[in-house]
């Protein structure tokens, strides 16, 4: 998968794993936010220069690090997030340097390397330096790399806020940057933001927001959690601790952690609340992102919190076979994407570490062949689009080679397959490898915050805290079993709809307050309830009623903070029933040769026809319409007589299509949308809707595929004529179901048979590349064969 980057997106920054090429800013649509992590500097390269080593493989790391001196620019006219330039950019080039002199001090490799990187590192250090130019200290979210913050030519500089990760994930890139160069000012800037956010936190109950002004320092999300916004920013406190060996992050680490674990943590779910009322559920979801706090937990030595919200997890994507975007309480899917994320997969290597328990590498397992099964693409690994139906997005983010390979290597290697000592290094949020001996080196910082209060804490468990020189826990295999156990059945179990907290529920004599799954507009006992806690009841004329919440009117605040919940609560309902009403998303599997399944695209069901949900997928090769726009009875049924008719958008109806090509003998339809460069990665899901009068006439299944998804389709069908495509509600298996015959492969441009037993790589002459032809006869007995590149 290294060699389908170089081969198919080099110099690109990102793989586009469906359509084999490299992803470049500015010539796909835009993804929004997302597309901030592109600088036209190779990212997926750089970002993967230390993997390449903890994978053993020296010589490509070298040849490598020579294509990163010899083609990546740093001073690109473009927008970049100044957070994920620092973690992967900045970061990768850092590993890559740490490993570089490694390596050289071996005396086999690099012998010729002398702080190329590391000079490259210098440079985007300051290049980030100006998004640091704020009263506050904090950055900037965005900075250009050539003209940096403020300059008309520059199109950023006006942003007021940032998320606290974005301004507190910053001090190991930074100060490993300090302390390689001597050059200070990097440490320092990254330690001033650090302090500014300690200094804001909320002083009664040690939480901090998501996200904050980066000029007034007024927290504008005032929802706290370990999740998306604020997850590294804990994770480098800690952190910061171990690799420069202050005792102030340390502290600061102690006193949020005692908040996550009195306010957050609800075993095994980790729940974002208010800072400043931290007894208050602030969402009924979590997060994907928080997957990684089990490793931070075990980093610090509290184990038992670590393996329940682990298990719990797991729970999760045992379920659904990715752990979703977002997932409710009760564990239902609340937002379907994955991105491949390597969070789940770096607790489980450090669980692992932590307690030589062989079920995480079961769990390791079950991540690597998911990854194969549902994940694995001809040109690479492809992020999933919807966990539910299989489909996939045309991505594989940087962080995919970056961490997740590299932690599910570390998790399956022995001490003798790592050619350095792991325990030398520390791990950045990217999982990039800074030398612990950096804690000695460079040592200019005035390191103690004497400005800082530190909440005196009674809590026992900081006597296991970093360095820990006790055993993490009892010397008996069972003992991370037993608190498994329990929740072996979490996810499956009916659980309650929300998580109530007993101090909310039963305060001493008081009638628990009204929940929004019981409210009843037309209970006089409900409006008294309502009116208590401040909240007026409006009739609309549609019929409709609309709910208004005035805290001053409430009897008192404890009921405006009832209230407040009850609100929050039934925009929550509300929302979840919309999304009940509507259909969930389809799936077009191309499972003709060469895809054999590996390619699910994101469909939008029709309001009509055959509902994929209550009856067996669809199979069948596509033919396209004539006319395309199928708005007329088509002028070549034979052509797609027992086919999967494709029809563009546009011009009529897609009751008409419909209708148009089942006349024409079609047993299903296509509809790509006419909007060129439309893609389900940045649009919403799509619905096809009826044409207002009867459509049960219409019997065969119709989906809808987006301008980019439909591209896949008619660029397979130009280069391979014979395209197989199954529409369903979910992606099926993608295995070959076959019993396997024999192999023969080329070797030197003769054909070579070999035993199963003798699978490998040869080389093609005719195609320049490896590759393997398979035979095998379908369980139905037809022979067919495969060839790979």
């Amino acid at each position: 998968h290294f060699r389908a980057v170089y081969e198919h997106a080099y110099p690109a920054d990102e793989l586009m794993p469906l359509t084999c090429r490299g992803r470049v800013r500015g010539q796909e649509p835009s993804r929004g936010d997302v597309d901030d992590a592109l600088g036209k500097f190779s990212l997926t390269l750089i970002d993967s220069l230390d993997t390449l080593v903890v994978l053993n493989k020296t010589k490509e790391f070298e040849d490598a690090v020579r294509k990163v001196l010899r083609d990546v620019n740093l001073d690109n006219d473009v927008v970049v997030s100044v957070f994920e330039t620092n973690i992967r950019v900045l970061g990768g080039l850092l590993g890559g340097h740490s490993l570089a002199i490694m390596l050289k001090e071996k005396g086999e490799y690099m012998q010729w390397y002398n702080d190329e990187l590391l000079q490259m590192a210098k440079q985007l250090g300051y290049k980030l330096l100006p998004a640091f130019n704020t009263t506050s200290g904090l950055p900037y979210p965005r900075i250009n790399l050539k003209f940096g913050i403020r300059k008309p030519e520059a199109r950023t500089g006006t942003e007021t806020d940032t998320c606290t990760a974005c301004a507190g994930t910053l001090i190991l890139e930074f100060a490993a940057l300090s302390r390689f160069t001597g050059a200070t000012i990097f440490e320092e800037y990254a330690r001033k933001a650090l302090d500014f956010l300690w200094e804001k936190r909320q002083r009664s109950s040690n939480l901090v927001g998501v996200t904050i002004n980066i000029h007034t320092g007024d927290w504008v999300r005032k929802d706290s959690g370990v999740g998306a916004g604020i997850d590294s920013y804990y994770e480098y406190l800690l952190k910061a601790y171990v690799l420069l060996g202050d005792d102030s992050f340390l502290e600061r680490f102690n006193t949020h952690y005692d908040a996550i674990m009195r306010y957050i943590s609800q075993p095994p779910l980790l729940l974002d609340v208010h800072i400043h009322k931290p007894m208050l559920n602030a969402r009924t979801w979590m997060d994907a992102l928080l997957a990684f706090f089990p490793g931070l937990q075990v980093l610090k030595g509290d184990i038992r919190p670590a393996i329940e919200t682990h298990e719990m997890l797991y729970q999760v994507i045992k379920k659904h076979n990715f752990l979703p975007e977002a997932f409710t309480t009760d564990f239902r899917v609340h937002w379907a994407q994955h991105p491949l994320r390597p969070e789940f997969a770096e607790s489980t290597y450090f669980l692992y570490k932590a307690t030589g328990d062989p079920y995480y590498l079961e769990v390791g397992k079950t991540l690597i062949e998911n990854l194969n099964k549902y994940a694995r693409v001809p040109c690479g690994f492809a992020a999933m689009k919807d966990v539910r139906t299989g489909s996939h997005e045309d991505r594989m983010d940087s962080f995919f080679l970056a961490e997740m390979f590299k932690y599910l290597y570390l998790l399956f290697a022995d001490k003798e397959d790592i050619i350095f000592d792991i325990e030398d290094y520390i791990f950045t949020t990217e999982a990039h490898l800074l030398p612990l001996w950096l804690s000695t080196t460079n040592q200019s910082i005035s390191k103690k915050n004497t400005t800082s209060e530190y909440t005196e804490l009674d809590d026992s468990n900081f006597d296991w805290t970093c360095p820990n020189t006790q055993i993490l826990f009892p010397n008996d295999p069972l003992y991370a079993q037993s608190i498994r156990e329990p929740l072996k059945n979490v996810v499956d179990k009916s659980c309650p709809r929300g998580i109530i907290r007993v101090e909310e529920s039963f305060r001493s004599g008081a009638k628990p307050p009204l929940r929004a799954r019981d409210f009843m507009a037309t209970n006089p006992e409900h409006l008294e309830i309502l009116k208590k806690m401040g909240v007026s009841l409006i009739h609309l004329k549609d019929g409709r009623v609309q709910l208004v919440q005035h805290a001053i009117q409430a009897a008192s605040s404890i009921d405006a903070e009832d209230g407040l919940r009850f609100m929050q609560e039934m925009i929550e309902l509300s929302s979840q029933q919309q999304k009940e009403q509507q259909l969930p998303p389809r799936a077009v599997q191309i499972v003709s040769h060469p895809f054999f399944g590996r390619v699910v695209l994101t469909a939008g069901p029709a309001q009509f026809g055959l509902d994929l949900s209550k009856h067996k997928e669809t199979r069948g090769f596509v033919a396209s319409s004539k006319p395309y726009n199928g708005c007329s009875e088509l002028t070549n049924p034979e052509a797609v007589m027992g086919k999967i008719a494709l029809i563009q958008r546009g011009q009529c109806m897609f009751a008409e299509k419909a209708r148009n090509i089942q006349n024409a003998g079609a047993i299903g339809g296509i509809v790509i949308d006419d909007n060129e460069g439309s893609s389900s990665d940045t649009a919403p899901l799509f619905q096809m809707a009826g044409d207002g009068k009867d459509t049960d006439d219409i019997k065969i299944p119709m989906l809808f595929l987006f301008s980019k998804e439909g591209s896949i389709i008619l660029d397979a069908i130009r280069e391979y004529e014979e395209v197989e495509v199954l529409l369903s509600d979910k992606a099926k298996d993608r295995g070959l179901t076959g019993i396997l015959l024999y192999f023969t492969s080329w070797d030197s441009g003769e054909m070579r048979e070999s035993e199963p037993s003798d699978i490998d790589y040869y080389y093609h002459p005719a195609y320049g590349r490896p590759h393997l032809l398979i035979y095998w006869r379908s369980l139905e007995g037809e022979l067919s064969f495969s060839h790979y590149l």
